[in-house]
């Protein structure tokens, strides 16, 4: 088998465990699995208005998954793209409340800022990584929760909303500042249309670019790109400005096309960057792939509305299993790096004969 067939192998194969290990959390609530699911797939695919829902959650996870797989191409452990996805909110809601932008070119210097803010926040862990070798892992986790925090202390401070009587968000954006709908439903269309051309942009900046060379081969052996002359400060930024720029971009589709003010940072993110990181990794690197996994996260995420409304389910459980997936993926990653080998069992080998007791002579044996 292929090395990208036993790629999509894992991910099925970490995708079917988690169902069947979900099912366990079904029956500790007193709920048959197969009904669960049967609700499930009947309320999220086939109620009237259900369906563009999914898309609706693909938007943020397809954005920010594409700038993921950029960065662990690089072999740069971006993990702080929620981080960078309220850095973009903030920036956005920035630009449509407290500047004089107005009319048509509100939107797109909008999505401008989105991106700055969202890069500038992925810029410390490079430079610390790049700088002091400090682990990105640590440093763009731990930035995560400063951008939580900040937009916690803008919307309940300086930027509450004199009009929202004490509420912690700001005043509502503008008219100019709203995202297009595609009529009937909540899907801000030019976002989800940026999202496509971002995941087609990326997979031929990886394939077709001396900038997509230099980060395939940086991921793949550092050694030879240091060898070839490859500047790995230089790539590492590029990265990183790129990735957590789309993690921006997803933060102002949120705050412009879903809720049309910065609130709540639990709000404006339902947890997006963290589920892009199984989205890039189910993805394996390939960023048109992410069109298919971003939408499979956005169905997992339209169910949680579902287990809340028709089976009295926390919505928080999709992030449950989001994290089965995320270990089965693992699990699966290393189980299948081994051969299964079945060989006859070898027939048990006859015992071997008992020794013949020594010969003790008589006592007239000896005299003679």
């Amino acid at each position: 088998m292929s090395h990208r067939g036993k790629s999509t192998l894992r991910g099925v194969v970490a995708i079917f465990a988690a169902f069947i290990a979900a099912g366990g959390i079904f029956s500790a609530y007193g709920i048959n699995p197969i009904h669960a699911y049967a609700v499930i797939a009947h309320d999220a695919l086939v109620v009237p208005g259900a369906f563009p829902e999914i898309f609706r959650s693909t938007i943020p996870l397809l954005l920010t998954g594409v700038g993921l797989v950029l960065a662990f191409r690089a072999q740069f452990y971006n993990i702080g793209a929620e981080g960078q996805l309220l850095a973009g909110a903030v920036a956005a809601t920035g630009v449509a409340l407290f500047t004089p932008v107005r009319g048509p070119m509100t939107l797109p210097v909008m999505f401008a800022a989105g991106f700055v803010g969202g890069a500038l926040w992925g810029l410390l862990p490079s430079l610390l990584k790049l700088r002091l070798n400090v682990n990105e892992v640590i440093t763009t986790l731990m930035m995560n929760y400063i951008a939580l925090y900040f937009v916690s202390w803008l919307v309940t401070g300086p930027w509450r909303g004199p009009s929202v009587r004490g509420f912690a968000y700001t005043d509502q954006f503008p008219a100019a500042a709203w995202l297009p709908l595609i009529p009937g439903t909540r899907i801000h269309w030019p976002t989800l249309a940026l999202g496509v051309v971002l995941a087609a942009g990326c997979a031929v900046l990886l394939a077709r670019t001396r900038l997509g060379f230099a980060i395939r081969v940086q991921g793949e052996n550092p050694e030879a790109a240091r060898y070839v002359g490859i500047n790995a400060l230089r790539t590492t930024l590029l990265v990183m400005l790129l990735s957590g720029g789309a993690a921006g971009l997803a933060g102002v589709g949120e705050v412009a096309g879903v809720h049309h003010k910065l609130l709540d940072p639990n709000q404006v993110s339902l947890g997006y960057g963290y589920t892009a990181i199984i989205v890039a990794w189910l993805a394996r690197g390939q960023a048109l792939a992410t069109l298919i996994t971003a939408t499979l996260f956005g169905l997992i995420y339209s169910s949680g509305d579902v287990m809340q409304v028709s089976l009295q389910m926390p919505f928080r459980v999709t992030s449950v299993f989001n994290g089965l997936i995320l270990f089965f993926l693992i699990g699966s990653e290393r189980l299948l790096a081994y051969r299964v080998r079945w060989a006859p069992r070898p027939a048990p080998a006859d015992p071997p004969a008992p020794a013949a007791a020594p010969h003790r002579p008589s006592g007239e044996e000896q005299w003679e």
